[in-house]
């Protein structure tokens, strides 16, 4: 039975438990109050709101599962080789989900849109176009997005069973589907409700995607209907409901998921870089190197697109664009300490409801969560003052969720492998964090801390609503020159964006694994 960590205060815990509800409860609870809101105002809602609940529902379960199906295969080719580029593949793998959303939609596009690549050859064919709008678009481009993260996710769920089950495995001369069925799929019913609820959440939030993608109101998301309340109509009522509906959603998702999976127990191992002697056969070496072919090809394609559109216009950008990148950087360094922070803490407690308060992050619009805290600063103190504490503030929250995904079992299992060692060595508090914890989740901290700083600098959401026209992240500066229709400048400040996105994940993620068995 997994220990309780000891290495952080009840009382730390319990104080980000706290921030985390006030940030998340106080906000929607001003915009309800606002729209006088009511019990039974559930009945509001007309045909259009309920059909967008149902999409919603529909491309975000399509969407998780058939990223988790597909990352499957991928994480286990790469958990079983050992070959030059591995390691870039892997750092590949957090590409997507790092790239600012509308940047990646544009090189989706050009891909598979109707003037894309790959309707450029099958036109050369003489096959039909395939249509990239409607449903199977928006499910496309969130397996696009999700799919690597799956993959990684699952990766450290391989990496977690030791070296000795594998070499013990080929003593006893199983094959691969032998070790699959006692070995691989124990660890994979634990890992992977987990995975798909993170990818599902992701999905539920859509609205660039849905918006450029989705073809028309039959493929409205609830955050796009939010979207249109809050900017359309100004309809604050209907505006709160759809928030709240999202939020007993996701929450109701929550704590069924919490409730699937449990610890799959292999113990401690010497934690060696790891040899598969179940997969050395010709068949099963052709079939990595295709996963893993296909795999790259359909991440880095988009990607590539994005570089050379962008790669001739980058060395002739306005400073204002220099400025901006200067203040997403300052932005996302501050948000991706808030984060690690609270997310260390409520990990330490590991109690399923302070995982659950660590998932309202994703329960709430961030649209929404941005308009309730502008309604609650604005009649004190000039929202334009605090916009970028309380973007950075916001970002830490928004990326919360995935931080505590990621840690939350590498945590579990060390104070598990571990912790009546470190009790009968009388390791606690600060020596406990530094010798016993700090080594075990070191690779999953620096993902997590990646990650963060990436969704942070990629963000375009609360910054809109507090921004005036001096201020501004570099997302915004790159809607400001789309909207200005310097179209040459804003693909370069685009590429300056996935530069500093992935190269900010790619130093945290480095970090952590640096030295370490990842």
């Amino acid at each position: 039975m997994a220990r309780r960590a000891v290495s952080i205060s009840k009382a730390t815990s319990a104080v980000s438990t706290a921030l985390v509800m006030l940030l998340v409860l106080v906000p929607i609870g001003a915009v309800a109050m606002r729209a006088g809101f009511s019990k039974g105002a559930f009945a509001g809602l007309g045909v259009a709101d309920w059909a967008a609940l149902k999409f919603t529902v529909l491309q975000a379960g399509l969407s998780a599962l058939f990223s988790a199906a597909l990352a499957v295969p991928v994480a286990r080719a790469l958990a079983r080789r050992q070959f030059l580029g591995r390691g870039a593949l892997v750092l590949l793998m957090g590409a997507p989900f790092i790239l600012p959303v509308i940047v990646a939609v544009m090189g989706l596009l050009a891909v598979f849109g109707q003037a894309g690549v790959l309707n450029g050859v099958l036109s050369a064919l003489g096959l039909p176009k395939l249509q990239i709008y409607g449903l199977h678009g928006v499910v496309l481009a969130h397996v696009f997005f999700n799919l690597p993260l799956a993959t990684r996710l699952l990766l450290q769920g391989w990496d977690a069973i030791p070296q000795e089950r594998f070499r013990l495995a080929a003593s006893l001369g199983m094959e691969s589907r032998e070790v699959f069925r006692l070995l691989e799929w124990p660890m994979l019913k634990e890992r992977l409700p987990a995975v798909m609820l993170v990818v599902f959440l992701i999905c539920l939030s859509s609205f660039a995607v849905a918006l450029t993608l989705g073809g028309g109101p039959a493929a409205t998301t609830l955050e796009l209907a939010i979207y249109q309340a809050f900017h359309l109509e100004f309809d604050l009522a209907r505006a709160a409901l759809l928030a709240l509906m999202q939020l007993m959603l996701v929450l109701a998702v929550g704590m069924v998921a919490l409730r699937l999976g449990q610890v799959a127990g292999f113990g401690a191992g010497r934690g060696a870089l790891r040899q598969r002697w179940d997969a050395g056969t010709l068949l099963l070496k052709a079939q990595d190197t295709l996963v893993l072919s296909l795999a790259a090809v359909f991440i880095g394609l988009p990607l590539a697109v994005v570089v050379l559109r962008g790669a001739v216009q980058i060395i002739s950008l306005p400073a204002s664009v220099w400025s901006a990148a200067l203040t997403s950087l300052v932005i996302a360094l501050g948000s991706t300490v808030l984060c690690i922070a609270a997310a260390l803490s409520l990990a330490a407690s590991r109690g399923r409801w302070t995982e659950m308060i660590g998932l309202l992050g994703l329960a709430i619009s961030p649209l929404v969560l941005g308009t309730g805290l502008f309604l609650l600063i604005n009649p004190y103190v000039s929202p334009q003052g605090l916009a970028l504490p309380i973007t950075m503030l916001v970002n830490a929250l928004m990326a919360l969720p995935f931080a505590l995904r990621i840690i939350t079992p590498e945590y579990a299992r060390a104070e598990a492998d571990y912790g009546r060692l470190a009790d009968a060595l009388g390791l606690h508090g600060a020596a406990r964090m530094r010798r016993m914890i700090w080594p075990q989740i070191r690779p999953a901290l620096g993902f997590a801390a990646g990650l963060a700083a990436a969704l942070s600098m990629g963000d375009l959401g609360v910054i809109a609503l507090f921004a005036d026209g001096e201020t501004a992240t570099l997302p915004l500066q790159v809607y400001r020159l789309m909207g200005a229709y310097r179209m040459d400048v804003a693909a370069g400040a685009a590429l300056l964006l996935v530069l500093l996105s992935f190269g900010l994940f790619a130093l945290f993620d480095w970090r952590g694994r640096r030295d370490a068995d990842a």
